[in-house]
């Protein structure tokens, strides 16, 4: 093969800059998978991100950033752009804001202004309350190259959208997330000899009711096993004190077995955490998608559908639900697993290797449709 092709610049929308482990682990997987399958199919595809804190995201990743909010910036980054990617992770919701899906729709729709081509990428889609926005994420992803969701679920809703367009269903892109070669050996090393629970734990219940009844349980666990706790925070700084609560809610007794890593900001470092645990206990999404690509045994409490769908592919259903969560059961469980860990990493290697070959597909899809554009070499 020649020299490759000048260089296809692509922007980028998502929740990125927000110092969300998760969703900065979507952004650097992608990242990754557009520079391998670019160098495979002989196209260099150039990242323009789109970031509520653009020095930062140039800084932690070594590619162009503009500001999301700052309209100008955003419009000009799309004029000058070969397309537009628009994921991964849960961003046509309106759970949390009424605002979230005009807002991502609206960059979609610019670049389709500018006649740019535009992918949908491994996106969590819904749930969707007001009708009204049916008709307006049909129009834009009926004008999409390419869409593709990351669960079963999500691909049923857009087709009571009535999308006409081919919807392929692919795992979560952090699937395919490496640990990257300094990191393999930091994550191979235990913290110490004991067993690693793992934690990670957001607010939702406005009475923080969910938070006793995991600190109940850890109490149990902590009770019946050698095994120590490290609370992984996900979403500086609001899970470090959702987990501080945590800890302090489990009182004094076992303070020397409970640690909280501090201040991991960066998504691979996050996975190496994850990697050293023995079991991980999950309210974030990404955190059992982080165990499962390291083949650590996970046990999720679910606060949105989106927890369920994914433990769905793994042939798992979630321990508890922030509605409905029983100490005594999630306390049960986690020694279960912990005691069956290597039975269960046997069961579910398959299905992970599987999820992890997939995981690259939609930017496999987008170099290929630039690559075809190439002058021949």
């Amino acid at each position: 093969m020649g020299t490759p092709a000048a260089g296809k610049r692509i922007v980028i929308s998502g929740y990125y800059g927000f110092d969300n482990s998760g969703d900065e682990a979507v952004l650097l997987s992608i990242l990754l998978a557009l520079e391998e399958q670019g160098r495979v199919n002989g196209v260099r595809l150039e990242p323009v991100v789109l970031s509520v804190d653009p020095d930062k995201t140039k800084r932690t990743y070594g590619v162009e950033a503009v500001h999301r909010m700052k309209l100008g910036q955003v419009i000009s980054a799309i004029r000058g752009a070969d397309g537009l990617i628009s994921g991964g992770g849960s961003l046509l919701q309106d759970a949390t804001s009424a605002k979230t899906i005009p807002y991502y729709l609206a960059i979609l729709k610019i670049a389709q202004w500018f006649g740019k081509p535009t992918f949908i990428y491994s996106q969590g889609i819904g749930p969707v309350q007001r009708r009204l926005f049916f008709g307006w994420i049909r129009s834009v992803f009926n004008r999409s190259r390419f869409i593709s969701v990351r669960d079963q679920e999500s691909k049923q809703l857009l087709q009571r959208m009535n999308v006409s367009k081919e919807v392929t269903v692919v795992p979560d892109p952090v699937m395919g997330l490496p640990l990257g070669s300094s990191l393999e050996q930091q994550a191979s090393a235990k913290l110490n000899d004991k067993p690693v629970i793992g934690v990670s734990v957001r607010y939702w219940n406005p009475d923080h009711s969910e938070l006793q009844a995991i600190a109940e349980a850890l109490t149990l666990v902590l009770n019946q096993t050698e095994a120590v706790v490290r609370f992984l925070p996900f979403h500086l700084p609001s899970d470090h004190q959702a987990s501080e609560e945590v800890r302090s809610m489990m009182g004094a007794a076992y303070r020397d077995r409970i640690t909280i890593a501090d201040n991991v900001t960066h998504p691979q470092h996050m996975l190496g955490e994850v990697g050293r645990c023995d079991l991980l206990i999950g309210m974030r999404l990404h955190s059992l998608i982080y165990a499962a690509s390291q083949e650590v045994p996970m046990l999720g409490i679910s606060y949105d559908p989106k927890i369920d769908q994914f433990l769905n592919r793994l042939q798992m259903a979630a321990a508890a639900s922030t509605q409905s969560i029983q100490a005594a059961t999630v306390a049960s469980e986690a020694i279960r697993l912990l005691h069956g860990r290597e039975t269960w990493r046997a069961e579910k290697a398959s299905i992970i290797k599987k999820l992890k070959g997939e995981a690259q597909k939609p930017a496999e899809s987008i170099a290929l449709f630039f690559a075809k554009g190439r002058d021949p070499q």
